[in-house]
């Protein structure tokens, strides 16, 4: 179970707040893309992804995606966010985690990824060796590739809560 177990629970990405990974001297936040960062279905983001976005660049911390989708497919998505990313990233392997890595040429301990997903983001963050966050998908609706996984989680989640270990919090230290 520790390798599902995620190392926060937060409501959102968007709840992260940069004094709170300043305190814990993280230095990048490494991000999942569908359903993590933007919805799956709204490539644009929201306003409220580009004011999280603005506070994260004005604290000096990174935001990178690190996805299993193609490159044309990132690109296309975080592209007029100008964000640096890793696609084709493996998860749950820890391959993209680790070139994100050495690509800002952090430890990882200065680093954490932040994903929807406990099959893919949480246990290739523990692979990886960063701590992870487990965030609430951004919409209720999956690509059709995705739901063999929610279907595991389920059960995942199910124990879980059972032994009371699976709450979302505000934030990282709420």
């Amino acid at each position: 179970m520790a390798l599902v177990t995620p190392t926060w629970m937060v409501k959102a990405i968007y709840n992260i707040e940069p004094s709170t990974l300043k305190k814990r001297g993280i230095a990048a936040v490494l991000t999942d893309l569908d359903n993590t960062l933007i919805a799956w279905n709204n490539p644009d983001g929201t306003p409220q992804l580009r004011r999280w976005l603005e506070r994260m660049n004005d604290a000096g911390i990174t935001v990178m995606v690190v996805s299993n989708n193609n490159h044309e497919r990132v690109q296309r998505a975080v592209g007029a966010m100008d964000l640096p990313f890793t696609a084709r990233a493996l998860k749950p392997l820890p391959v993209g985690i680790n070139r994100a890595v050495k690509q800002l040429g952090l430890r990882k301990d200065e680093c954490i990824m932040v994903g929807d997903q406990l099959l893919t983001d949480v246990i290739a963050g523990h692979l990886a060796g960063v701590r992870t966050v487990l965030v609430k998908p951004l919409i209720k609706t999956d690509q059709w590739n995705t739901l063999p996984n929610r279907f595991i989680e389920g059960f995942i989640k199910a124990d879980m809560k059972r032994k009371g270990t699976f709450k979302y919090r505000e934030d990282i230290d709420d």
